[in-house]
């Protein structure tokens, strides 16, 4: 598989599989971090699981009221904070160089659609 990089407005995504310790990167346009191929798995399936709680969510609240909701693993803490349709999301690496990130609302919903095909090629 070949090194692949994907990006928008605000975001930006990427893997790269022969790479020797950090193989993921997520980034906007003004900062970027490198993972491991732990922090990477996890990191998607986190933003995955707060994108499904936001969904769900939307359910049980008010249009005006605003929802926080975490997802943690050993090497990853992320939120996600907003509205169920309108949210921003952060994280913070845990271990090693604790590095955290930020996406406003705005980006959310395509970082989540290329978390979702990153792996298709």
């Amino acid at each position: 598989m070949a090194k692949v990089l994907k990006s928008g407005a605000g975001w930006r995504l990427g893997w790269h599989p022969e790479a020797t310790e950090y193989q993921g990167l997520v980034g906007s346009d003004d900062w970027a971090v490198e993972l491991t191929v732990a922090e990477w798995q996890d990191f998607c399936r986190l933003l995955k699981q707060l994108a499904e709680n936001m969904e769900y969510m939307a359910s049980e609240l008010m249009d005006e009221e605003k929802i926080t909701c975490e997802a943690v693993s050993d090497l990853l803490w992320m939120e996600a904070a907003g509205y169920p349709d309108s949210y921003s999301v952060q994280f913070i690496l845990n271990n090693g160089r604790r590095c955290e990130g930020k996406w406003p609302s705005t980006v959310v919903a395509n970082l989540l659609q290329a978390v979702e095909n990153i792996h298709v090629f």
